[in-house]
């Protein structure tokens, strides 16, 4: 039982994002780049992160309790930063292939660098989100013998799922609104990026978080693919396996 609930919940966790990765970005080698590079510019938010905690609590002396809501806000404020990093370090890196290029054209579009980078984003906080859970779930023991919530792994594993999504769409939109300068579009990332964390310190009431973080993650999904050029003719046009 405890090899079952492992392996679904990892495969609800990470298994859309595995797909993504296989279907879309494995087949070229610059997107793989982009895909640990933006795996990396995460891991160093989660370092500073971890630099700001340690250092807050040393100087406060307080309970850690008393600044989780903080810390999470700080941890989201850099990871927006670090994606704004990465943003501008591959801005750089296109302008530098299109010089090496015959045609003076970058072989990848800033579409495609956001998408992929927005997943990276997703899967290394996915897989750090999970990863205890899942370990957890492996046994031994039962989940909710002692008056716990019996739902704990899969609404875990459906919460990781979502966040991965939600960082692949942020990362449409954060992309486009740094190109564009659009601060308003770069203020609504940032916004229900801190109120899905939010949302989160509501758990185990899961109904009242899970429920919201999933119609943002909707909204969102609909926003990122306006932004890239997406319209319902064009998902038409595909469900009917018509070409031009």
């Amino acid at each position: 039982m405890a090899a079952a609930v492992l392996l679904g919940c990892a495969a609800i966790a990470l298994g859309p994002a595995a797909a993504l990765v296989l279907l879309t970005v494995a087949a070229e080698p610059l997107l793989l780049i982009v895909l640990v590079a933006g795996a990396f510019f995460w891991l160093l938010s989660l370092l500073a992160a971890s630099l700001l905690w340690s250092v807050a609590l040393q100087l406060s002396g307080r309970e850690d309790a008393a600044l989780l809501p903080l810390g999470a806000a700080a941890a989201v404020l850099l990871q927006e930063l670090c994606r704004f990093a990465c943003f501008k370090m591959l801005k750089r890196a296109d302008a530098g292939l299109a010089s090496l290029s015959k045609d003076g054209r970058s072989p990848l579009s800033l579409r495609r660098t956001a998408y992929v980078s927005g997943l990276s984003f997703g899967i290394i906080s996915g897989l750090f989100s999970i990863t205890n859970v899942l370990a957890d779930s492996a046994g031994p023991g039962t989940v909710g013998i002692h008056g716990d919530s019996p739902y704990f792994f899969i609404t875990s594993a459906f919460l990781t799922m979502a966040l991965v999504l939600l960082h692949t769409f942020w990362g449409i939109i954060f992309f486009d609104a740094c190109e564009r300068r659009r601060a308003g579009g770069l203020g609504l990332v940032v916004g229900s990026h801190l109120l899905t964390s939010g949302l989160t310190f509501l758990n185990p009431w899961y109904e009242a978080s899970l429920g919201p973080i999933f119609i943002l993650t909707l909204c969102t999904g609909l926003w990122a693919f306006s932004t890239a050029g997406g319209s319902f003719h064009n998902v038409l046009k595909c469900l009917s396996c018509k070409g031009e």
